[in-house]
């Protein structure tokens, strides 16, 4: 909206006062998206005081689940549903200054707004319900299968009209010149069309609910979560903005998607709602993201990730998340198959509470095994 009115509108009146000349700076994604990260910031941070004290009053509090850690029964009662603090310290930013005529802006606000409107759901439920289980498991992966294959529909389309916009390569660490295409088009013709399609719809569903529910399980310690998320969305305005710059990807040898350039400022926007909300979610918490802000961060990084055709990256840079969700999977599979547990709890970060590790020390580290893995992410750009 900004860059509208500021560059589109008034800058070319620069004609007739040389003084509006200055707003070319506004073309510039760098610039916008720096602005973008401090709005976010300002916005987190001026609207949580207001937020929490609202979530008091109508005594929206976090319920404790009864098999968790007894340290945590301490945290029972404290405002959750801060989610809402996030996603609009995201959106509100994205839309004041990214150009608005762009079509994966639009698509990656929506998707992160639906994530958030499920989360809120179960939120909401568990809030009404007063316990710690709100949706079940199938509506809530139900309703977030339903968002992620829309999202990859939509993709699908936008590859198939003139200019492509899109590509179902996979950029594959490590490796250039190997670069497997997901659409089997050139084995399946009319009309097992849909059979071509499967495979694409099938992993990029995968790669965005698996996103959103390895957020979800990491978010258990105060700031764990979000502070993974800001390291993993920092990573992620990188990727995104060399993807959108010819030069930059051509020397990387990664694929050049002009149009997905402008996403760079939703990721700067992440960045600052991220920063904002640990000011008020750092140990010990004033409020939670409850899973209205877990569902939507994590469906907005596997997201972004599908676009910039990362998602094999993910698994670096959204390290900690993979490992928190892993853990999960491993837990139950052997109490299941051996009717024995591997870890003293799952997810990952239980464990290493119940080994002895405070709750600050596991978080500290786990966001330092987050930095390790966000930069190792991105040095694989030139080991390949």
């Amino acid at each position: 909206m900004l860059y509208h009115i500021l560059y589109e509108f008034l800058y070319p009146l620069y004609k007739y006062w040389p003084l509006l000349r200055v707003l070319n700076v506004f073309q510039y994604i760098t610039f916008r998206t720096a602005y973008a990260s401090i709005t976010a910031l300002l916005l987190s941070l001026m609207l949580g005081p207001w937020l929490i004290a609202r979530l008091r009053a109508f005594q929206i509090g976090q319920h404790i689940r009864e098999e968790g850690p007894k340290s945590h029964h301490q945290k029972a009662g404290t405002p959750t549903m801060g989610g809402l603090l996030i996603v609009v310290s995201i959106v509100v930013p994205t839309l004041l200054w990214a150009n608005l005529r762009n079509r994966f802006v639009w698509l990656v606000i929506i998707g992160t707004v639906a994530y958030a409107t499920v989360g809120f759901a179960d939120d909401y439920i568990k809030i009404v319900r007063k316990r710690s289980l709100g949706l079940r498991a199938r509506e809530k992966i139900g309703l977030q299968v339903l968002t992620s294959f829309t999202v990859g529909m939509v993709l699908l389309y936008w590859m198939n009209i003139s200019p492509r916009l899109y590509s179902t390569k996979l950029n594959v660490p490590f490796f250039k010149a190997f670069a497997p295409d997901l659409l089997l088009d050139r084995l399946f013709a009319t009309p097992f069309w849909v059979i071509a399609y499967l495979p694409f719809l099938a992993f990029v569903t995968l790669v965005i609910v698996g996103a959103s529910n390895a957020v979800n399980l990491t978010d258990g310690l105060d700031g764990l979560a979000i502070g993974c998320t800001l390291i993993a969305s920092a990573a992620l305005t990188a990727l995104t903005y060399i993807t959108g710059h010819k030069v930059l990807s051509d020397y990387l040898d990664i694929q050049f998607l002009p149009d997905v350039a402008e996403l760079t400022i939703f990721c700067g926007s992440m960045v600052g709602a991220s920063l904002g909300f640990l000011w008020y979610n750092a140990h010990p918490a004033e409020i939670f993201m409850g899973d209205v802000g877990s569902l939507a961060l994590g469906g907005a990084i596997g997201t972004i990730s599908v676009i910039i055709k990362q998602e094999l990256l993910l698994v670096f840079i959204g390290g900690v998340f993979v490992a928190e969700a892993l853990s999960v999977m491993i837990q139950v599979f052997s109490f299941k198959a051996r009717g024995k547990r591997v870890f003293k709890m799952a997810p990952l970060h239980h464990h290493f509470e119940l080994t002895g590790w405070s709750e600050s020390k596991v978080i500290i580290r786990f966001w330092i095994a987050s930095i390790i893995l966000a930069l190792f992410s991105l040095s694989t750009l030139k080991l390949r």
